[in-house]
């Protein structure tokens, strides 16, 4: 068992554990509303963060513009304009496709 497989089990571990922690310390008790509101941002949040650094992301730390910018942005534009999924996914990637092609 080399090293990667014991860092996964480690994390299948945690994971288990956090998940279970929750019912075991609150127990049957509800959460207020400001809580259950803060936990509902949760998720957006992280995958706004994550698409950004993924986006906008490069070496070093610094900010890198390139076509996966240019589509992250044209899907920004298509789901502010209510544009049905498959056609946001198809747009971005044309465009990133378009970016690529004349870069």
């Amino acid at each position: 068992m080399n090293g990667a497989w014991i860092v996964i089990a480690g994390l299948a571990v945690a994971t288990v554990a956090i998940k279970a922690a929750g019912p075991l310390l609150l127990g049957g008790r509800e959460l207020s509303g400001r809580t259950l509101g803060v936990m509902a941002l949760l998720a957006p949040a992280l995958l706004a963060a994550l698409t950004a650094v993924e986006a906008l992301g490069a070496e070093h730390g610094s900010l890198h513009v390139d076509a996966r910018t240019a589509g992250v942005a044209a899907a920004g534009v298509a789901v502010a304009r209510r544009v049905p999924l498959v056609v946001t996914i198809a747009l971005a990637a044309a465009v990133a496709a378009t970016v690529r092609a004349l870069g």
